[in-house]
């Protein structure tokens, strides 16, 4: 497989279904790269924005798709680690699951996912400290490629993926990109040295991944595609090439992410803001939307 093409179809063809309708309310989020609280854990600095709003979602009864990159298993040896580090987050997402309101997707940095045996060992239960008993997380959850959303009532579909599919090196050379990240870039990151290999910040690369998934779009009868991996939030009119990008979670003092709710999408972000009388409070600002899906046709 080395076509973007090839690796996108493969996701897609093998992508799980999963029904919806006017009624149902889906957020989505990527790239949260949560890591063990160091100072190399960009997901730190957001942590309790992304803890706010996804404790409004679980409320609202919305269902919470993760594309890939939830986890930062390349600076990070473990996922214990890390569970440890944001285990509130943990806690929320298991009751999420348990609802069978959750559906995660494996990226690049947390490729190990793939194999259900790394999944099982690592993520059905853990260690209570407290009581000195396994507990329960996530049971016999399972990550996916690709994921198709699936209109009940018109047919129509989303097709959601990490989109590292369109980025070669770091699909087929991620161990590479591992084992350089976690030996050279994770010490130079503390420093404020970014990683040359992330697209998000060598925006050639980052381009040129866009124009490999737009292309694939229009292949496929420009099926509504959602992706994350360049960390770029992208919103298009309809009529246009049907790429969205979610954004990430590990923007300054921000994330991004896409809502679909009332049979519309849009994109939004959670950030800190300052109220009339000077206290900091978490507030969600509509950048994008909403628009009705179905006027974003095939053709």
């Amino acid at each position: 497989m080395f076509s973007a093409k090839k690796r996108l179809d493969r996701a897609y063809k093998g992508a799980k279904i999963v029904d919806f309708d006017n009624s149902s309310k889906i957020v989505l989020f990527s790239d949260c790269h949560r890591g063990d609280n160091s100072f190399a854990d960009d997901f730190a600095n957001n942590r309790n924005i992304y803890f706010h709003a996804l404790k409004h979602y679980y409320a609202e009864g919305f269902t919470y798709c993760e594309l890939g990159d939830g986890d930062e298993l390349w600076e990070n040896l473990s996922f214990e680690s890390i569970l440890h580090a944001h285990k509130n987050v943990f806690l929320l997402l298991k009751e999420f699951h348990k609802r069978n309101r959750l559906h995660m997707i494996w990226g690049n940095h947390d490729m190990v996912y793939r194999d259900p045996k790394y999944v099982k060992k690592h993520l059905s239960s853990y260690f209570d400290k407290v009581t000195g008993q396994d507990v329960e997380l996530f049971g016999d959850i399972k990550y996916e490629e690709g994921i198709v959303l699936k209109h009940c009532q018109t047919g129509q579909e989303l097709f959601l993926t990490h989109g590292h599919q369109a980025d070669w090196w770091n699909f087929l050379f991620w161990k590479w990109s591992r084992f350089m990240v976690r030996v050279l870039w994770k010490p130079l990151n503390v420093m404020g040295i970014a990683d040359p290999t992330s697209p998000a910040k060598n925006y050639t690369e980052l381009i040129k991944i866009e124009k490999r998934t737009k292309r694939w779009i229009i292949e496929n009868n420009n099926l509504i595609t959602i992706v994350g991996h360049t960390h770029r939030p992208r919103f298009p009119e309809p009529g246009d090439i049907a790429y969205f990008n979610d954004g990430s979670c590990v923007h300054p003092r921000s994330i991004t992410g896409l809502e679909i709710e009332n049979g519309a999408i849009s994109l939004i972000k959670w950030q800190i803001s300052t109220s009339d009388n000077g206290n900091l409070q978490i507030v969600r600002v509509l950048l994008e939307g909403p628009i009705a899906l179905d006027k974003y046709k095939t053709n």
